[in-house]
């Protein structure tokens, strides 16, 4: 729903991930289970962010990521690899043949905020991570899982697609 500047995909996100982060606990998955409460937590605020509007206008236009906002994002992903880190330190979840790149992805995925803040540079974090995650969920035995991120692939590169073709239609109200 994103893709087409829906907020509805929000609420929607709400549901499934709440869904996941049982299910998730329920398996002893962790790490999968914090980034599906971060995906709740990113759903409230992108809902909030995506339904402002200022005079029949939106308020967060779909732009680029500013040279500003790189180094927080640098941040961003540091400061969850380390968080991610500290989880699998204190939950003694090294053992896990999956754990690095567990880490990674999560910190991959930690940038959702740039979904909620309309960037189109969102979709290239989401191929990358969804890419990432289909192997990795084979390994987990988690088959549908993984199915479902070649989906979210897909939708991910449709979206990626959509937000140029609106970027490049209105070039003038994008900032760089």
């Amino acid at each position: 729903m994103a893709c087409q500047k829906s907020y509805w995909g929000f609420p929607n996100g709400m549901i499934s991930t709440s869904i996941y982060v049982y299910l998730l606990l329920k398996w002893g998955l962790v790490g999968d289970m914090l980034i599906n409460t971060y995906y709740f937590i990113m759903s409230v605020y992108g809902w909030f962010i995506w339904t402002r509007v200022n005079d029949q206008k939106e308020v967060t236009p779909i732009a680029r990521i500013l040279r500003s906002e790189r180094n927080y994002l640098v941040m961003l992903f540091m400061g969850s690899l380390v968080f991610v880190y500290c989880v699998y330190q204190w939950f003694g979840l090294w053992n896990s043949s999956t754990a690095v790149i567990d880490t990674f992805t999560t910190a991959i995925f930690f940038q959702d905020v740039l979904m909620a803040r309309r960037k189109i540079e969102n979709w290239v974090f989401w191929i990358v991570g969804d890419i990432i995650s289909i192997p990795l969920y084979l390994i987990k035995g988690f088959s549908l899982t993984s199915i479902q991120y070649l989906i979210f692939t897909f939708i991910a590169i449709y979206g990626y697609l959509e937000w140029k073709k609106i970027i490049n239609k209105y070039p003038a109200t994008v900032k760089r």
